[in-house]
Formats: C-alpha cells, sequence, structure tokens
C-alpha cells in the first residue's frame, strides 16, 4: 500500500516551518561573527565560539532523531514536540542574545554571548532534526525530489530574509549599525527580535497544518508489522544505557554505503561552509573596505572611519548571504526537473563545483571606487569590489541548495524506513564532524599561514568545495540504479 500523493501546498505545509529555522540560522550566519567581535573575541578565535553549532548539531540530533522515531502524540504526532520544544527555546535564545552587555554581573558579556549561540543552536537542532524525517515520513517515494526541493526552497525564502534584514532595518527604517565595544548595534537587536517571532509562527503553521499518519496508517503505508515494531521497542526498552550505546555504536558502524559515501562529500561540503559563515565579514571588511587587520578584535581604540566600515560592511555580508539564499531558491525551483533529466548525481557535482569556483573568484574583487547602488529598498554606496561580489553568489547559491536537497533525497531511498529519524541524526555527524575540524584548525591556519588575512581563508573553501564535486562521483544512488534496472 502506497503513500496517497500530497499536492503542491501539502508538501509546502509539511516544510513551511523550516522557513522560520532557517530565518534564525541566517540571521546567525551572517551576524554572529560581527557580535561576537564586538563583544570582545579575537579574529582568530571566532572559529571556536562556532564550535556550539556542530557540537550541538553531534550531540542533540541522533538523540533527537532516535526518540521522534519512538514518540506518538494524538495531538501533534511524532515529530511535532520536537518541533514545537526546539522552535520556543531557539526564540529565547534570539531574544536574550542581542542582550549579552546586560548580563555582565553574571559573567562577561562574550561568554554570555557564546552561552545563547549555544543554547540557539542546540534548540535549532532539535527542530531541524525532525523536519528532515517529517518528508520523508509524509511524502511518498516518487515525491522525494520535490518534497526536498521544496524545502530548500522555504530554507532559502528564509535565508534570504533573515540576512538581509539588518541591513534593511538600517537602510530603510533607519536603526544605527554602529555598536561601540562591548555592545550590539540596534539593527542586529531588532532583527534577532523579529527572526525569533517568525521562527515561532511558522514552526506552529507546520505542527497545527500537518496532519502526521497515526502509527498503524504509517507502518501499512511502509509495509512494517506493528507487531515486529512494538516487540522491538519492548526489547529497545529493556536495555540498560550501555547496551543501548553499544547499539547505536553498531548503527554508526553498519550503516549504508551510501550513507558512507555521501560522508566524503558531506566532509569537503560543510568544511567550506563553515569557514565562509565565520570569514566573511572579516574578508569582506579587510579586503573590500581595506579595514587594518589590527582593528578586527577586542581593539578599544579604533577609528571612526573603521567603526563606519565594519558596519557598512557587516551589513553588506548580510546582503551577499541573501543573494546566495535567493539564488539558492531559484535554483530550488527546477533543481527537481534537473535532477530527473541528468541524475542526481550530476546536478549536485555540478552544483558543488560551481561553488568551490565561486569561493575562489572572491580574489577578483577587491576595493575599487565607490558605486552608487540602488537595491529597490534603498539607495546606498558600496566599494565596486563589494557590489560585484553579487556574481560569485550565484555559484554559491546554487551549490547550497544542492546540499540542502541532494544528499537528502538520495539517503531517503538507502536507509530502513523504521529507522529513519535515528539515520538522518546519524547523518547530522557528516554536518557536525568537519565543521568541528574546520572550526579548530581554521583559526590556527588564518593566524599561521594567512597572517589573519581572511579572504585566503575563503579561497581555502572554495579548494574544499571542488574536492566534494570530486567525490560525488564515487557516490551510489541506488534509487537511479533501480530505474535504470527497471527500464
Amino acid at each position: 500500500m502506497n503513500k496517497p500523493k500530497l499536492s503542491y501546498w501539502q508538501i509546502w505545509n509539511v516544510s513551511f516551518g523550516f522557513l522560520g529555522v532557517q530565518f534564525g540560522f541566517a540571521l546567525q550566519n551572517a551576524n554572529i561573527s560581527r557580535v561576537l567581535e564586538n563583544l570582545g573575541a579575537n579574529l582568530h578565535s571566532l572559529s571556536l565560539f562556532w564550535l556550539a553549532a556542530p557540537i550541538m548539531g553531534l550531540i542533540v540530533q541522533p538523540i533527537v532523531g532516535g526518540a521522534s522515531d519512538l514518540t506518538w502524540n494524538k495531538r501533534f504526532g511524532r515529530r511535532g514536540p520536537f518541533l514545537l520544544g526546539g522552535a520556543f527555546f531557539a526564540a529565547l535564545g534570539m531574544f536574550l542574545m542581542p542582550n549579552a552587555p546586560l548580563f555582565v554581573k553574571l559573567m562577561p558579556a562574550m561568554f554570555f554571548g557564546g552561552l545563547m549561540l549555544a543554547l540557539m543552536d542546540g534548540s535549532f537542532n532539535v527542530t531541524m532534526q525532525p523536519f528532515r524525517a517529517l518528508v520523508a515520513d509524509m511524502v511518498p517515494k516518487s515525491q522525494r525530489n520535490i518534497g526536498y526541493s521544496i524545502q530548500s526552497l522555504l530554507i532559502n525564502i528564509g535565508a534570504v530574509i533573515g540576512s538581509a534584514l539588518p541591513f534593511i532595518l538600517t537602510n530603510v527604517v533607519g536603526l544605527e549599525n554602529v555598536a561601540e565595544q562591548g555592545k550590539v548595534s540596534a539593527s542586529v537587536t531588532w532583527a534577532f527580535y523579529i527572526g525569533a517571532s517568525i521562527l515561532l509562527g511558522s514552526v506552529l503553521w507546520t505542527v497545527f497544518k500537518t496532519k502526521e499518519y497515526p502509527p498503524e496508517a504509517y507502518f501499512a503505508y511502509e509495509g512494517i508489522d506493528p507487531d515486529v515494531v512494538k516487540s522491538q521497542r519492548a526489547r529497545e526498552a529493556e536495555k540498560s544505557l550501555w547496551q543501548k550505546v553499544l547499539h547505536f555504536v553498531q548503527l554508526v558502524v553498519n550503516m549504508p554505503k551510501t550513507m558512507k559515501q555521501l560522508a566524503v562529500v558531506q566532509f569537503f561540503s560543510w568544511f567550506a561552509l563553515y569557514l565562509m559563515w565565520v570569514y566573511t565579514t572579516p574578508a569582506i571588511g579587510q579586503y573590500v573596505w581595506e579595514v587594518p587587520v589590527q582593528y578586527f578584535g577586542d581593539v578599544k581604540d579604533v577609528p571612526d572611519q573603521y567603526k563606519a566600515a565594519k558596519g557598512a560592511s557587516g551589513d553588506w555580508v548580510g546582503i551577499l548571504f541573501a543573494a546566495y539564499s535567493l539564488f539558492a531558491a531559484l535554483f530550488s525551483l527546477v533543481m527537481d526537473r534537473i535532477a530527473n533529466a541528468i541524475g542526481r548525481k550530476l546536478t549536485y557535482s555540478v552544483s558543488l563545483l560551481l561553488g568551490g569556483l565561486s569561493f575562489i573568484a572572491f580574489l577578483l574583487f577587491s576595493g575599487g571606487p565607490i558605486t552608487e547602488l540602488d537595491l529597490l529598498i534603498a539607495k546606498f554606496a558600496v566599494p565596486r569590489g563589494a557590489a560585484l561580489l553579487i556574481l560569485p553568489m550565484i555559484g554559491i547559491g546554487i551549490a547550497w541548495a544542492a546540499i540542502l536537497a541532494m544528499p537528502y533525497a538520495i539517503l531517503s531511498n538507502a536507509v530502513p524506513v523504521e529507522r529513519m529519524g535515528i539515520y538522518m541524526g546519524i547523518f547530522n555527524f557528516t554536518i557536525a564532524g568537519p565543521q568541528i575540524i574546520s572550526g579548530i584548525f581554521g583559526g590556527m591556519i588564518l593566524k599561521h599561514f594567512f597572517e589573519n588575512q581572511a579572504i585566503y581563508i575563503i579561497v581555502l573553501a572554495g579548494v574544499s568545495m571542488v574536492l566534494g564535486a570530486i567525490s560525488v562521483y564515487f557516490v551510489q544512488d541506488t534509487a537511479a540504479q533501480e530505474k535504470e534496472a527497471a527500464v
């Protein structure tokens, strides 16, 4: 018995909450480096603060994945309780994060900011994993490509708005984007408040608009004997903590071959993305706005001209991140058709190649004369190199869209359906692991090899993503093989 096909808007509702989650992530990705730096973090230590995100993902997602596989609530379903809980605490962290200077009596503002970053990331991960599994739960295999493509589209709509919001609040609303050392600018503060509200609202939409299949219907659609599942769960409940740990390790060791192959691609992709999120702000500030290296980090006497330049470059990074998210959203509209026409592997590989070459192309766009721009919402002036950086965002956006959809579409056909949640959680190791490695070594590489010139870290990200594109060749796509065999 096959799952009923869903309408476009039903699939949209399943993933709509991801728009808000990614809105929060986008605000974090575009602004946390400037926030932490204003609170006192040194340039080469930024990557260590950012480790909160992958570490929380490494811990939280497998636990939540396994727990949501075993959960059923009559009102909120399997995944809904985790979506709601994660969204609430993520919003709380977003409200508190820009208010770190108010808590200096408890601890240094920089460390409070790091603590709120950990809270946000842990909560984002509680919410993200069930969304991945929810698509596999609700969408039949014939609609998996479009299911994850819609999810990618919504993720990037949220990212476009979230990334650009501080810029909009500065240039349209008129809020201040310059912050004194130890404080957070008004534009960033209000962006986090708005983001928290949108996150909660969109997750509530998914929870109340999506009626998850009850266990008996879900098992029937997947061809699973409910009595077998019941006995398996009874045996799981009787196991000691040590036995559960051993069982989890066994699942990791015996993960499907396709999952192991995708792990290599994921390593190169997420190693690159982490470097981009952490170091684009200082890279653009140094290379395009020509702010000297010594004025990044815990510096008390920054000349006014460089304060203004850092504020402007920070806002422009939000526009660049919004641009790659916009291009990703547009590519998501056609990615399903392209993947069906030329295959998921080729689509995935070419997308990563374009992204890698685009990172390397940052070297082509240094300062230059001031250029007047009109983005419809505001007119403003930036160095020519900043304006031209919109071009490589096209390739990065295409790569980002593919990273959000293709590995999950390939993986969802390669893992046992009754273990979908926990394997999706384990798969997060392939996202968190490379980011942790990038976080530990990124700052060392920046300091000792590149003399704190962050633009070369972006080039390193490009090389890594090109290697990811090559690695896709070795991935086994079981669904594609089954299709060829049927023909």
